[in-house]
């Protein structure tokens, strides 16, 4: 049910060490370009699990049987710092309808939050397979709410939650409560600790003021 990418020495690492890195942060070109190519990274992977049918593609010199997608996946990510992410699957997956989900955590005077969902713009995902990106699984409860949200646009064949990073708390909640879904998470790199404010330690801090500046 969870693939870590990170568990294998590939070129996905050298990526995740820079949007770790401090100082490399302070270039956010190049922080967004870090998340979307790894979310290309992501795509890769992913599409070896799919559905493929055979095509006749005729060349100047003959004809070739080439295995192409039998059906492009619906590709949803969680406003705004999943958008960098999200268009390195994009990148691969360019036939793909999209959704996108705003939500955030709402914060009360005891310092507590809870999770609220905004918006929501989603094609009909009925029969389809699902590819929902959130790049920071920290508690993993906006995870499990965008994908509730997204079911209201139909039942998804398969759905493939995709992390660049997760705490070991956020996955264990997204299996406890997914265990009976057709589901299968993907996450870069797992960090250990959670903090009582509900961050990943070491993490990287806020992906969406790293990619898009601060927000007010």
């Amino acid at each position: 049910m969870v693939n870590v990418l990170s568990n294998t020495n590939t070129i996905l690492n050298q990526f995740i060490a820079e949007i770790r890195d401090a100082e490399i942060q302070k270039d956010s070109m190049r922080f967004r370009r870090n998340l979307e190519r790894i979310g290309e990274i992501f795509a890769y992977e992913i599409s070896k699990q799919l559905a493929y049918e055979s095509k006749e593609v005729v060349t100047s010199l003959g004809i070739a049987n080439v295995p192409v997608l039998a059906d492009y996946p619906v590709l949803a990510t969680i406003l705004r710092a999943g958008l960098p992410f999200h268009q390195g699957f994009l990148n691969f997956f360019d036939k793909s309808e999209n959704a996108f989900v705003s939500a955030y955590r709402k914060y009360h005077k005891d310092h507590s939050f809870t999770i609220q969902v905004e918006y929501a713009s989603a094609p009909d995902i009925e029969g389809k397979e699902l590819i929902l990106t959130d790049p920071m699984i920290a508690t993993g409860a906006s995870t499990l709410l965008t994908y509730k949200e997204l079911l209201a646009k139909g039942k998804p064949t398969h759905t493939h939650l995709v992390g660049i990073l997760a705490s070991q708390e956020g996955l264990d909640y997204l299996m406890k409560n997914l265990s009976r879904n057709n589901v299968t998470i993907w996450v870069g790199a797992v960090d250990a600790e959670l903090t009582a404010q509900a961050y990943i330690v070491p993490g990287l801090g806020d992906a969406g003021d790293l990619a898009f500046g601060k927000k007010i």
